[in-house]
């Protein structure tokens, strides 16, 4: 047999991505030049770059017509004198006109000969071939179908299921499972309008569909000469919307007898046609191992690779070897009989595509921001778009790269693959990766049970977690601080002092406490003479001076050397009040996270947390079951001693969580807010006795400790003294002192308070002290030294950790308040210290930071206007939201009860008038009240007792299912307590994943150009970060970003807010028109009750809005119909913005 060689020296791909780079490395390795066609959609795809001349096809065609453009194919393959066109797999492939252009103009196509394609392309003429062959077929029609209604007589004699199918297609398009004549009478329609799309061709046949069979399809080559060998079977079962996802080689559950008669009836039908170059046969196989013929693909497949791993054989090479003349015999192919065909181990091919399977495998599109793929032994790539950089585009097939293993096991396979496509990293669009791998760990892949419907019908598959993409969620956030949120200076955080001395295992207060319980170990308090230390620095005195912005990230670093210093006192004041919402609202970290960190950190030392009474660590009253559960879990999580206050001394409201808390086992500090002077004789409402009163109370509920919390710094050295001496006469539970330094004359106030014999002072170490926080601990200790209320604190190592806080501190002043010195006017005002450093912010967020001091004047007069009420947060807020108002408006206490008439007050002020945060003492003013009620019926009772129990149940399946799975007893109690807030720390942690590990520095201040941080994410895995270049925002106000990760670049965009984008649709009130409803403050519309149409009256809420903690509802100012609503829920706002009209 003689063999005539054509030897080509130019090789046309007409096809794109992933199948025409591995035909251009085949051909470049047999010494052929490649030249490739792309559409111009195409043009900055990677397979065009692969070829050695690339060109553009179909210019004017959409993006699939280009490729079907065969006159244009041919006559550029003429123009550059190709010898040969290789068509891979789809497009036109399966063309046998296409085929029959390429012979008739002198172009060899490599792929079997027209007529073959002829005969086995489509799908009823290879039908018809099987029959005369003998290999079974699944019961269908013979000749095309041309109507709706043929195709209902057919299904119906058939017997429904039936699969509709498209004569010549392919990869699943024009195929549909049709179960009723209904459902035949929209589907058949669709099936032959895709196949005319994708094919050229309508025509469609129908067969019976078989319930959970298996998809097995045998490799077949042949050569001119009438050389034909099967490579043998691949299982294709797994696919969705009938195209595969993941193949493997050989079949792993069928029986040998099986597969050999399927292996023979491929050959009876290649040799019956006389089958040249590569081809396919596809089979179902039922449950009972019988086998139908389906159709036969002649071309090369996409999973061709798992084939070539397992025999060595390679089927592109064969194709052109064989077009070009070379028998299977020849020493180029080298397959003298089927016995040379030997199988060597398992193959396994995945499909990763950029497809979201949890959407229906709906395509994604857009840029890849971040490509690294998995290789190594055992492991081969073929890819098409996969780099950085690429653009994914909606125009083609969504596969990116097969990673294709080999193992001499299936098990080893699968782990190979497995760990593959674990080390893949694709960002900036979704891809089935996570499916994938679903799929592969399922033991029915395992076991090689799965069949062609297992993916629709095992949901589990799709229980997917959202790809963490650290690094890219990382930049960004770095990225947005820098460009919006970045203070004028930095800090080197190498520069701060850690302490030096050593770290000891001795037990302490703490382990003290566990051994004695709570009332036997308050009690040898009382009993000791040394005074008795409750250090705040991680708790009140951040809150106080920074704004409660100290993060969990600088606690951990000083931790360690905190618990060997305070182990021998009574506690660290680390958690609760403001501490717990700011977390979550500005810190973007988790409280509770923060609460069992500390804990592990500071074993010896107790962690004591103020509890805000029925408000828990809120601004209002709650449930009564919200309470006990949070302070359930808090007792759970760590702490040691809860410290219980009420907000307007009204003891009814503090009940109920002392109770709750006793249960725990807990230390339970009952507190008494202080407030006015039991010194001024003109005082006749908040005395001496008003105290003891109130204490002995307290005591009669089982608390362990009495203490006066002092928040606005109010308690004077000599009343101090007097008020303690009271106090320890009456009580027989220890007295704990609390108070802020912002008038100088808080180490006064506790020393006297220490001579009159208190067992417990709150202090704060002394770089966080002073001011509006606690007084210096480390003076209190020297001034004690060497005296009988001694604390036997080492003050050598107080300085080392105020060494510490100094350093830390100066990240952290951009939130410092603008109080520099002590000032007696807080005697005069009686602003407490924590709030004192986040009204500032809230003031200057509204517009008014330059009438602060007005606000101040104002507060005084709120406070006067209410009553003179106790100001400890909430009530100090509300006080606070007063004020605010009050300047904002205009309003004073001459005027306040005419102007206030149309004027819709805080939400807060509206609460508390309303009874929701308690009763004050001496009741409320009533003219007052009225004005801000506008109406509503005030409560008299304990606000719990109105509010209905919350639905943790309903809450935990809200944060599972929006939020992947949080509705753990914590996040369910957090939400309880703040669900808008919480619900924005969720969505930020989605955003941008965890920040917490960021440093400070860079947490608040970004980097700056050149400049590098590493993170470890996890650990033993470090992100190295470094900003490269920020350029110029552009019309949109849009700044692009350059950063390296671990040496990789990355670019990010990041909208600049300081650039004014010119809003047309936003319009001002006119305050002359009645009709317009404006925003009272820029804030954020949070809820908006009303819709175009709905009639309102007078003082019927329209909307709240949001800014720093204060909601503002909105409301009508006269009776009317909403004509429009010009703002949605979410919106930012602007002072005074049109945001709604009445008809």
């Amino acid at each position: 047999m003689s063999q005539e060689i054509r030897q080509f020296k130019k090789v046309m791909v007409a096809n794109r991505g992933e199948i025409a780079i591995r035909i251009f490395r085949a051909l470049t390795e047999l010494g052929i030049r490649t030249v490739g066609i792309y559409s111009k959609e195409d043009k900055l795809s990677l397979f065009r770059t692969k070829a050695d001349e690339s060109y553009l096809i179909g210019e004017n065609k959409s993006p699939i017509d280009a490729y079907l453009d065969m006159e244009g194919i041919i006559r550029l393959a003429k123009s550059k004198k190709v010898d040969a066109i290789h068509p891979g797999y789809g497009f036109l492939s399966e063309n046998p006109v296409f085929a029959k252009m390429c012979r008739d103009n002198g172009i060899a196509f490599i792929g079997p000969s027209v007529e073959t394609m002829e005969m086995m392309g489509d799908k009823i003429s290879s039908k018809r071939i099987a029959d005369i062959c003998g290999v079974p077929t699944i019961p269908g029609t013979k000749d095309p179908i041309k109507t709706v209604e043929d195709a209902i007589r057919i299904a119906e004699e058939i017997g429904y299921p039936v699969m509709v199918k498209a004569s010549n297609g392919g990869g699943g398009r024009g195929m549909r499972i049709v179960r009723s004549s209904s459902q035949m009478q929209t589907d058949f329609q669709s099936a032959m309008n895709e196949s005319i799309k994708a094919f050229g061709d309508d025509k469609i046949f129908i067969e019976k569909y078989l319930n959970r069979p298996k998809h097995i399809e045998v490799q077949i080559l042949g050569d001119s000469y009438g050389n034909i060998v099967h490579l043998y079977e691949r299982d294709c079962s797994l696919q969705r919307r009938h195209q595969k996802v993941i193949e493997f080689a050989p079949s792993i559950s069928l029986k040998e007898e099986t597969k050999q008669r399927l292996l023979d009836s491929a050959l009876k039908l290649a040799n019956h046609v006389n089958y040249k170059s590569a081809g396919t046969l596809e089979y179902l196989v039922d449950d009972q191992e019988n086998f139908y013929f389906i159709e036969m693909n002649p071309r090369i497949q996409v999973e061709h690779t798992v084939t070539e791993m397992i025999t060595g054989i390679d089927i592109v090479q064969s194709q052109v070897l064989i077009e070009m003349g070379h028998s299977l015999k020849s020493e180029e192919i080298n397959i003298q009989s089927q016995d040379d065909v030997k199988v060597n181990g398992y193959s396994i091919q995945c499909r990763v595509t950029t497809e979201d399977p949890t959407k229906g495998f709906m395509p994604d599109t857009g840029k890849i921001s971040v490509y690294r793929s998995g290789s190594g032994f055992g492991i081969r790539l073929d890819g098409g778009n996969g780099f950085t950089g690429s653009e994914i585009t909606p125009y083609y097939d969504s596969l990116l790269v097969k990673t294709t293993s080999w193992d001499r096991t299936f098990q080893g396979a699968t782990r190979k693959v497995i760990r593959s496509l674990r080390e893949f990293r694709i960002r900036g669009v979704k891809t089935n990766t996570p499916f994938l791998i679903n799929v592969l760990n399922h033991p029915s892949f395992i076991e090689g049970k799965c069949y062609t419907s297992f993916i629709e019908e095992t949901t589990e598959l799709f229980d997917i977690k959202a790809s963490k993409d650290r690094a890219s969620k990382l930049i960004n956030f770095i990225g947005n601080v820098i460009v919006n949120e970045r203070a004028a200076s930095k800090y080197d955080e190498n520069m701060i002092h850690i302490p030096k001395f050593e770290l000891t295992e001795k037990p302490g207060a703490r382990d003290l406490f566990l051994k004695m319980g709570a009332k036997d170990f308050t009690q040898m308090i009382k009993n000791d003479q040394k005074l008795y230390i409750n250090d705040t620095t991680m708790r009140d005195a951040h809150q106080s001076l920074i704004a409660t912005r100290l993060r969990t990230h600088d606690m951990v670093k000083i931790a360690p050397y905190a618990n060997e210093v305070f182990k021998d006192t009574f506690s660290m004041e680390t958690w609760g009040g403001a501490t717990f919402d700011v977390a979550y609202r500005f810190l973007k970290e988790s409280p509770w996270v923060r609460l069992e960190t500390l804990n592990k950190l500071m074993p010896n030392v107790l962690q004591h947390m103020l509890l805000r009474s029925s408000n828990a660590v809120g601004y209002k009253n709650y449930p009564d079951n919200v309470v006990a559960e949070f302070i359930k879990q808090a007792a759970e999580r760590g702490v040691d001693v809860f410290k219980i206050f009420d907000s307007l001394n009204w003891i009814e409201n503090m009940e109920q969580p002392i109770e709750e808390a006793l249960k725990t086992g807990k230390i339970v500090h009952g507190a008494i807010c202080y407030t006015s002077n039991i010194l001024d004789p003109s005082n006749t409402k908040y005395t001496t006795e008003y105290y003891i009163k109130k204490a002995k109370q307290l005591e009669s509920m089982g608390v362990h400790i009495v203490g006066i919390k002092d928040m606005s710094g109010l308690l004077k050295p000599y009343a101090a003294k007097e008020l303690v001496t009271a106090l320890k006469s009456e009580l027989s539970v220890p007295v704990e002192i609390h108070t802020h330094d912002s008038t100088g004359n808080g180490v006064s106030t506790v020393l006297m308070a220490a001579e009159a014999g208190a067992d417990i002072v709150d202090c704060a170490i002394e770089s966080m002290s002073g001011l509006t926080s606690q007084p210096s601990l480390n003076s209190v200790v020297e001034a004690l030294r060497h005296t009988p209320r001694d604390t036997g604190l080492d003050i050598d190592k107080l300085n080392e950790i105020s060494a510490y806080y100094l350093g830390v501190r100066d990240i952290y002043s951009k939130f410092e308040t603008e109080l520099k010195t002590p000032s007696v006017e807080i005697y005069k005002y009686e602003i407490p210290g924590g709030q004192y450093s986040n009204l500032l912010p809230q003031v200057q967020s509204l517009g008014l930071g330059d009438r602060f001091q007005e606000v101040k004047v104002a507060f005084k007069e709120a406070n006067e206007l209410f009553g003179d009420i106790v100001k400890v947060t909430p009530s100090s807020k509300i006080v606070g939201d007063m004020a605010i108002f009050m300047v904002k408006n205009d309003l004073n206490k001459d005027n306040i009860m005419e102007k206030g008439k149309n004027l819709s007050f805080p939400e807060s002020v509206i609460e508390y008038f309303m009874g929701y945060i308690g009763q004050p003492e001496g009741g409320f003013p009533e003219e007052l009240q009225k004005l801000v009620l506008k109406g509503a019926t005030p409560i008299t009772c304990r606000p719990g007792e109105l509010l209905p129990p919350e639905d943790f149940n309903a809450i935990k399946k809200y944060l599972d299912e929006n939020y992947n799975g949080r509705g753990n007893s914590r996040n369910v109690v957090s939400y309880a307590l703040y669900p808008k807030v919480y619900d924005d720390y969720c969505k930020h942690l989605e955003l941008y994943n965890d920040i917490s590990k960021l440093p400070s520095n860079v947490f608040f201040n970004g980097l700056d150009i050149g400049e590098e941080v590493d993170v470890e994410i996890e650990p033993g895995k470090v992100l190295n970060m470094k900003f490269l270049s920020m350029n110029e925002p552009d019309a949109n106000g849009m700044r692009t970003l350059s950063f390296e990760v671990n040496g990789s670049s990355r670019e990010i965009e990041i909208v600049d807010h300081s650039v004014e984008i010119i809003k047309y649709d936003e319009r001002k009130v006119d305050s002359s028109n009645p009709k317009h409803i404006g925003s009272p403050i820029p804030g954020n519309v949070v809820k908006i009750f009303v819709k175009a149409g709905d009639a309102v009256e007078a003082n019927k809420p329209i909307m709240t809005i949001e800014a720093m903690k204060m909601e503002t509802t909105v409301l009508s100012k006269s009776n009317g119909v909403i004509s429009e609503i010009l703002v949605k829920e979410g919106d930012r706002v602007s002072d005074n913005q049109l945001i709604a009209t009445l008809e």
